[in-house]
Order: C-alpha cells, then sequence, then structure tokens
C-alpha cells in the first residue's frame, strides 16, 4: 500500500542552496515554500526536519521520522533524490489545497505528484502526496 507523502524546490531553482528556517519558522511560510523546504530536507536527509512539514495525520501514520523516511526512500524516489521541482496548478476542495509539482529526479525523468496541503494551528503541513499519471502529449 503506498501511502502519500510531502516536499518540492523551485525547478532550475537554487532552493538548495538556500538555508532552511528553524522550526519555529516553519510555520509562518506560505504552502508552496512548506513543499520546497521538505523536498530540500529529504535531498539533505535531514528526514528529522522533513518530518515537521508533515500533517498530525502523517505523523500519526508512521510515528516516528525513521519510519517516515523509510517510507519516502522506497515509495516516492524522486521525493527522496529530487533535483528540480516546478509548481503547477492549485485548486481548493473542502478546505484543503491541492498543489501539483513536476519533480524532476536524479536521472532527469520528469513526475507530477499532488500536494495535498492543510492549515493547522502550527500552519501549513502535507497532508498526503499522490502520484498522478503523466499527461498525454500529443504532436
Amino acid at each position: 500500500m503506498r501511502f502519500v507523502l510531502i516536499l518540492m524546490m523551485g525547478w532550475g531553482a537554487p532552493a538548495l542552496a538556500q538555508d532552511t528556517p528553524p522550526a519555529a519558522q516553519v510555520e509562518q511560510l506560505p504552502l508552496q515554500d512548506i513543499i520546497r523546504q521538505q523536498l530540500d530536507a529529504f535531498n539533505a536527509r535531514d528526514v528529522d526536519l522533513a518530518w515537521t512539514f508533515a500533517s498530525p495525520m502523517i505523523q500519526g501514520m508512521f510515528g516516528n521520522p525513521g519510519n517516515f523516511g523509510v517510507m519516502v526512500s522506497e515509495g516516492y524516489p524522486m521525493v527522496w533524490d529530487n533535483s528540480a521541482a516546478k509548481f503547477m496548478a492549485q485548486r481548493e476542495v473542502d478546505g484543503r489545497i491541492y498543489q501539483q509539482v513536476m519533480v524532476q529526479d536524479t536521472n532527469g525523468a520528469l513526475h507530477v505528484l499532488e500536494y495535498a496541503m492543510i492549515q493547522t494551528a502550527q500552519g501549513w503541513k502535507i497532508d498526503g502526496v499522490s502520484l498522478l499519471p503523466p499527461p498525454d502529449v500529443g504532436v
């Protein structure tokens, strides 16, 4: 069973070179920045920081950062090792924001993910990630 996940960074932007804000500041970042920071944390293998961007439901599902990191590395390799990300369409349904993100893995393949984002007392949190089918490309 595949579970939903979290993260992203700017397409070709120097997001990885930026300093990650302290956990106390994370809740004040816009939702795209939350995804970007989590992607950066996975690239840096800072699973503890990546865990802080997960919703209470995701944290309850996995119990601890270690279990969460294993799930991401095995189930979402394009998130675990991402080389670039571009934010795409965004929609709202019943109080949740769904943010599509195109992620490039380290082999150059593109993947479209949809992050389910929820507002909590601690700010925006990632409440799940779905891998979307690739778009139809016509000639």
